[in-house]
């Protein structure tokens, strides 16, 4: 018998989000769920009761009848103690908890012998469990709604621009923080043609900075700032110092100020002061995406937008409710990839497997009993291409050699030796005019394997399909062979089953030639901007 899935109206102020769309219902409905939407509940997202009825789904006229019926039920914020209340005992429940922050919610959740896995608490450390980071999708979204902002707070351009009015020079944004949120603003900053500079505890992001269009901008303080599960750590005070001199500069030049900075159940880091507010030129913005956990601002005022010393200072605390179409069919899609994750037979019925590192680490409460912390996430076994990288070091002689690992001398003289004997019986017993053509052959293995080893293994795809293309000059010898026979006779025209094989030649080295040059555009091309 599959479970009924059920998806109620959220409750929280301002929440515009859903946590299934349409789209996404039709494929529940092919893993084998039933689903229960309740009425209007993707209203405020632009998604009628008509499409989920479309897409399969039931519409309940209440939220109780969602509850007290569902076997899963999908949310986007956490659920109140009422609507805990009215859950079916020995439910599952998913969608954000938060369980640090909501220790009474824990508990009604475990007295309902419920089973939960709250998408706040994945593992993003785990490359597989990238299709369900619900945290990234919506930072993501925060990040650019961010800047979409401070555009509209902004007096003027972003992109600079010569008129015949005068010249306008670009806005100088400052990000705080290139996570995912940050990164997002930065690229957004960057497409509309603003100066954009960005800091991140963590060095590791420079080059992301760099790539998206920013500059990165380092604190003159040598520490490693990563911390588990992709977040910053707390830093130390000389770095904080140090930190918080290099973001006075900045907040003073800069017309638009985003800070991203959070650190998992601790308040947000101030790091925008009022005496570099005050410095901050008539006109700047501050978009704080910390506003709902204190603000990295001090005078940052949660969900409301407000002007002190002439600069204005956004707190919202909405901002992914405010792209509610796009938010809720990204949060739905990471449901799903989870959900297909518990229904692997495809049959409508979900397995908490505590075997799966990242269902464990989402799972904080099973069927009432309490999971939550998990442990942290077992590291892979060494793999065979690490062992593999260091047996030219401890392996034995005559053993084979890794890529990029240059011959030993004693290797390269076996090698010329065998040519040389090889070339040696050629000489002896083949035509001259082959041994002309042979020499060539011999030659142009040996240059092209020497450029070949040498060259970066990442860069191998390209050179051989390029390598390939200018290589092709078997269709000159194809061509000679179809090519009619010369005016005064000499030369006769090929039999036909040359004339074939030629044809067949010229063929398939016009395919190697233009696919190679394809291939090596497209390679190219991933290297751009």
């Amino acid at each position: 018998m599959s479970l009924l899935i059920g998806i109620p109206k959220e409750t929280f102020a301002g929440e515009k989000r859903v946590a299934s769309v349409p789209e996404v219902v039709v494929k529940l409905v092919k893993l084998g769920f039933a689903v229960a939407v309740e009425s209007s509940a993707g209203e405020a997202a632009n998604f009628a009761d008509e499409d989920y009825r479309a897409a399969g789904a039931e519409v309940l006229p209440g939220a109780a009848d969602v509850w007290a019926r569902a076997d899963i039920v999908f949310k986007v914020r956490p659920p109140t103690l009422d609507e805990v209340g009215m859950l079916r005992e020995g439910a599952t429940l998913i969608g954000f908890v938060w369980p640090a922050q909501h220790p009474e919610l824990m508990e009604a959740l475990q007295a309902r012998k419920a089973t939960v896995l709250a998408i706040d608490c994945l593992p993003r450390q785990l490359s597989r469990a990238q299709k369900m980071d619900a945290l990234s999708s919506m930072a993501g979204i925060s990040g650019y709604r961010a800047v979409i902002e401070a555009a509209n707070a902004f007096g003027r351009f972003f992109n600079g621009q010569i008129t015949a009015a005068g010249k306008i020079p670009p806005a100088r944004v400052f990000i705080a923080g290139a996570g995912v949120a940050g990164l997002a603003a930065i690229g957004t900053a960057a497409n509309l043609g603003a100066v954009v500079r960005a800091n991140d505890t963590r060095a590791e992001v420079a080059d992301q900075v760099v790539s998206l269009g920013g500059e990165f901008v380092k604190v003159d303080y040598d520490e490693e700032g990563s911390g588990g599960g992709g977040y910053a750590k707390v830093m130390s005070e000389g770095f904080q110092a140090a930190q918080r001199a290099m973001y006075a500069r900045e907040a003073k030049d800069a017309d638009i100020v985003i800070t991203t900075a959070l650190i998992p159940g601790k308040p947000a880091p101030k790091l925008i002061t009022a005496e570099m507010v005050q410095s901050m030129k008539p006109g700047s913005v501050i978009v704080d995406l910390a506003a709902e956990q204190g603000g990295n601002c001090e005078l940052t005022v949660p969900g409301e937008a407000v002007v002190r010393h002439g600069v204005t200072i956004i707190g919202y605390t909405d901002l992914v409710s405010r792209l509610a179409r796009q938010s809720s069919t990204l949060y739905s899609n990471n449901l799903l990839r989870l959900t297909e994750e518990l229904c692997k037979a495809k049959d409508g019925n979900i397995v908490v497997n505590f075997e799966d590192d990242a269902i464990r680490g989402l799972t904080v409460v099973k069927e009432g009993e309490l999971t939550w912390p998990a442990p942290p996430p077992k590291l892979p076994a060494a793999s065979t291409k690490s062992k593999a990288s260091n047996a030219p070091l401890t392996a034995p002689k005559g053993h084979g050699h890794g890529a990029g690992e240059p011959m030993s001398v004693k290797s390269l003289a076996i090698v010329f030796g065998v040519g040389a004997l090889l070339f040696l019986l050629v000489g002896l017993y083949a035509p001259a005019s082959f041994l002309t053509h042979f020499t060539v052959f011999v030659l142009a293995c040996f240059v092209g394997y020497m450029v070949v080893w040498n060259v970066t293994p990442s860069l191998h795809t390209p050179l051989m399909s390029v390598t390939n293309a200018i290589s092709s000059i078997i269709a000159i010898g194809a061509l000679v062979q179809i090519a009619p026979p010369l005016a005064d006779g000499a030369g006769d025209r090929p039999g036909g089953l040359i004339g074939v094989l030629a044809f067949v030649a010229i063929t398939l080295t016009a395919v190697n030639m233009f696919g190679g040059f394809a291939v090596t555009r497209r390679m190219l091309a991933m290297f751009r901007k």
